[in-house]
């Protein structure tokens, strides 16, 4: 029986992967107190701290939006992204912050569809996540819709969606679709099983992943992040060329 590397080999970089080639964050939980990510200011800053230290020159906020769970707002939102703000001109931290969201495919979503109503990065891109244990029935029709609006859908970590991990098909009609893949650099710093690394190693040898993300939720998780930095396959992708972070 062989034994899986694929791009999670065993033999690490001597020096970190420098991220400053991304430029752009466009996957964070940094804001304080609007969702499950940062609990407060202070370990928002904490994160935006560690973030900079690491090379990023941006940070594009993604709080969760969900029906019933987090109902965040353009509003709810700014007003976090301001504080925050405040406090790294307070520490002479020069970061960029600003702000979007990651949309779970839900009734709000279908809601801000309805009222043109989405907060976007870049060039009209929109951040959607799934459910983890059940494929959406109206997935296809949902993305159809936001692209007839003009939006440009990047589906956060298709990595986690474990009822397409014995049917790749699924992502390859996805990308047929014209939607984008967003990969979290968190996945490198071992945080998930083997199955979950062989539809990553899948993804990235089909060149289907445009955007790389930390998605970090606490400050806790830059160690993790860190230890990614080590891996050689997270250095090839991000040298493949693919990766569209500076674009937005």
């Amino acid at each position: 029986m062989s034994i899986f590397t694929g791009i999670f080999g065993k033999k690490k970089l001597n020096s970190p992967v420098d991220l400053s080639e991304l430029q752009v964050d466009m996957h964070s939980h940094i804001l304080p107190g609007i969702d499950d990510g940062a609990a407060n200011l202070s370990v928002s800053k904490k994160m935006a701290e560690q973030l900079t230290g690491l090379g990023f020159r941006k940070l594009i906020a993604t709080p969760h939006i969900m029906t019933d769970i987090y109902k965040n707002t353009p509003q709810t939102i700014n007003k976090a992204k301001e504080a925050l703000n405040e406090e790294l001109v307070k520490e002479n931290i020069s970061t960029e912050i600003t702000f979007a969201a990651e949309y779970m495919l839900d009734e709000a979503l279908m809601d801000n569809i309805k009222q043109h109503d989405l907060l976007t990065m870049g060039k009209n891109f929109v951040l959607i996540e799934l459910p983890y244990f059940n494929e959406p029935p109206n997935l296809l029709d949902v993305f159809f819709q936001l692209n007839l609006q003009g939006y440009r859908v990047i589906l956060a970590h298709p990595e986690r969606y474990v009822y397409w991990y014995d049917d790749f098909s699924k992502f390859e009609q996805l990308k047929d679709r014209d939607v984008y893949f967003q990969l979290n650099i968190l996945t490198f710093g071992d945080m998930y099983a083997l199955p979950t690394k062989k539809i990553i190693d899948n993804l990235v040898k089909h060149n289907m992943i445009e955007f790389i993300g930390t998605d970090i939720h606490d400050d806790q998780q830059i160690e993790i992040l860190e230890k990614a930095l080590y891996e050689p396959g997270l250095a090839r992708l991000i040298e493949s060329g693919n990766l569209m972070n500076h674009l937005l």
